[in-house]
């Protein structure tokens, strides 16, 4: 690690001697459940977050919500009205009583758990990098920790607050977990997800066939066209997720439920997939049958920019002076990066620790990456106000 201050030694030296404290957090938060719907699990991450903050003199305030988890806001510093933006959400893809099933543990240079890498090592990080600016100061901005409840299902009472301070910021880091390749993400798919329902007529299956309309036949036809939609050239999938229907074996089905996810790489591709969507839904290829969709969640895109590509640059510069090359990637998968981006902010994604597996059981995290990771962040703090020098590229 040569060219460095002694205000960045001071502050890498200090990350580095964290790492017991890093894993005995993380530990913590992966043995709390937190399903994006478990307001209590997603609250109770939340608690272990301001107790470290407490702990560590960062001013912090809870952002509270009816419905879903408290959004948790840290701030580092004051000055000119810019900011650079930390993000993470504390919610996870599983069910309650998983933390129990599957505890914490670390085997082989992994850990493992629910939400070991998607991303409670991002929040870990994140709050050592609020923690150690808190004690050392030297950030090239205010910094603010959005620490947010609901990104697995939409974020449908984030969007708005992370779009706020997403405004005000120079920068915006979200610590997503770094790939399983060590790379960061600079571009990803925008998604909708939506609920399609059909109705058709109930009727015996044996004495009275003809007078029944299968709601079951009708969606089925609808995933034949939906899926049909798929342009891997132009960057469009469409995928039925989910199917529920019918009543028992021999009635005519009155009812069928699907659930679509449709990404896309851009505002056209979506505006365009979406009137081929709605025009399949809406036409009835099953006469006497009926449907209605519903869109409940959506992610913007991470659009690639010129701001965001010299931001890619400055922070790959940071993590090479410290040894590290770490290429940029694009990534089918939405996240809260999108809606940071789609107001302007230089956006990088996935600066998280390193892990795998992502939503199932085998999910891990690369041990060595947690320090390095946090290192890379704090260093790229430092450094923002300097022009960024020649580094790699983002493929």
């Amino acid at each position: 690690m040569a060219d460095l201050s002694p205000q960045e030694r001071r502050i890498l030296d200090w990350l580095a001697a964290q790492r017991p404290a890093m894993l005995a957090l993380l530990e913590q938060l992966v043995n709390t459940d937190s399903g994006s719907y478990d307001k209590a699990g997603v609250d109770a991450v939340g608690g272990h977050l301001r107790r470290f903050f407490e702990s560590q003199g960062v001013a912090h305030e809870r952002i509270a919500n009816e419905r879903f988890g408290d959004a948790l806001r840290a701030g580092v510093g004051s000055g000119p009205n810019t900011t650079i933006l930390l993000m993470g959400h504390r919610d996870t893809v599983f069910p309650q009583g998983e933390a129990a099933r599957r505890p914490f543990r670390i085997e082989g240079g992994r850990a493992y758990g629910p939400g070991v890498a998607d991303m409670k090592p991002g929040l870990v990080m994140n709050a050592f990098v609020l923690a150690v600016f808190e004690k050392f100061g030297g950030a090239s901005a205010p910094l603010v920790g959005l620490f947010t409840a609901d990104e697995e299902i939409g974020s449908p009472s984030s969007r708005g607050l992370i779009e706020t301070e997403a405004r005000r910021a120079r920068a915006v880091f979200n610590a997503e977990p770094g790939r399983p390749s060590g790379a960061l993400v600079t571009g990803r798919k925008g998604g909708v997800f939506m609920g399609m329902e059909v109705t058709g007529k109930a009727a015996h299956s044996g004495a009275n066939f003809e007078q029944g309309i299968s709601a079951i036949e009708a969606i089925a036809r609808k995933i034949v066209a939906l899926h049909a939609l798929t342009d891997l050239p132009h960057g469009i999938t469409v995928n039925v997720g989910t199917v529920r229907g019918g009543q028992t074996v021999n009635t005519i089905a009155p009812s069928a439920q699907a659930e679509i996810d449709l990404r896309f790489l851009d505002r056209a591709g979506r505006d365009a997939a979406m009137n081929r969507i709605e025009a399949i839904v809406g036409t009835s290829q099953v006469p006497g049958t009926s449907a209605k969709l519903e869109i409940f969640g959506e992610f913007l895109p991470l659009v690639a920019t010129p701001e965001g590509e010299r931001l890619y640059r400055h922070y790959a510069d940071c993590a090479q002076a410290l040894g590290t090359v770490i290429p940029a990637e694009f990534t089918g998968g939405c996240a809260d990066s999108g809606f940071a981006a789609s107001v302007g902010a230089p956006t990088l994604c996935a600066t998280g620790p390193v892990g795998g597996k992502a939503h199932t059981p085998e999910e891990y995290l690369e041990l060595d990456s947690l320090v390095p990771r946090a290192q890379a962040l704090a260093l790229s703090i430092l450094r923002l106000g300097q022009e960024p020098r020649t580094g790699p590229k983002a493929g």
